[in-house]
């Protein structure tokens, strides 16, 4: 066999989930720096692993090694970033999305759903974050979710379901803190102003 053959098949296969990579390491580490890094090494490694793949569906074996490199490289340094979720916040009702924009205005207010969802997104604790990413955005089945994230396909579902609560309840509180500023309600002038990434800043 041709030894460029193997290359020329893991470009034809495994280069156009790049994106779909990316995606997920970005939602992973929380920026996209260490998103770059973190694809970059599992290209490398799936390159190295790639004589091992069987099978048609490249996609979520190759998220399955942007996962686990993630874990094995940056979850160390993550984790005492990782912050609570208060879970009070579970019983918030699912916020009113808007509909399809017909005018400008609807466009802006489309757009501003999205900027909260994604902000609420962030605030997750990366166990829901990466099931809805994977389920959401990614459109995967889950028997891929559960595949790529090593734990049962009922696990996947649990969390998924408790993911959407955790994130409808995060965008009711970012849409409320918004609002709220929206209005006036900004700290008086003898009150420090919250310094970047304060949770009071609402969207960022």
């Amino acid at each position: 066999m041709d030894a460029a053959n193997p290359r020329r098949r893991f470009e034809a296969l495994v280069l156009p989930h790049l994106d779909a990579a990316y995606n997920l390491a970005r939602w992973l580490c929380g920026n996209p720096g260490d998103a770059d890094d973190v694809v970059q090494e599992a290209f490398l490694r799936a390159f190295r692993l790639f004589g091992s793949f069987r099978g048609d569906q490249p996609r979520p074996w190759l998220l399955a090694i942007v996962r686990n490199t993630w874990f094995t490289t940056w979850q160390k340094r993550k984790a005492a970033a990782e912050t609570g979720y208060d879970e009070s916040l579970l019983d918030a009702d699912l916020p009113d999305w808007h509909g399809a924009p017909g005018d400008p205005e609807q466009w802006l207010l489309r757009e501003e759903d999205i900027r909260l969802v994604h902000a609420a997104l962030e605030r997750l604790p990366v166990a829901f974050r990466e099931v809805l990413v994977l389920r959401e955005l990614e459109e995967l089945h889950y028997r891929d979710i559960a595949r790529i994230a090593d734990i049962p396909v009922g696990t996947v579902m649990s969390r998924l379901a408790r993911g959407r609560r955790m994130l409808a309840a995060a965008v009711v509180a970012l849409r409320a803190g918004a609002q709220q500023a929206a209005a006036g309600s900004v700290p008086a002038s003898s009150d420090p102003i919250p310094p970047a990434g304060d949770p009071r800043h609402g969207l960022q």
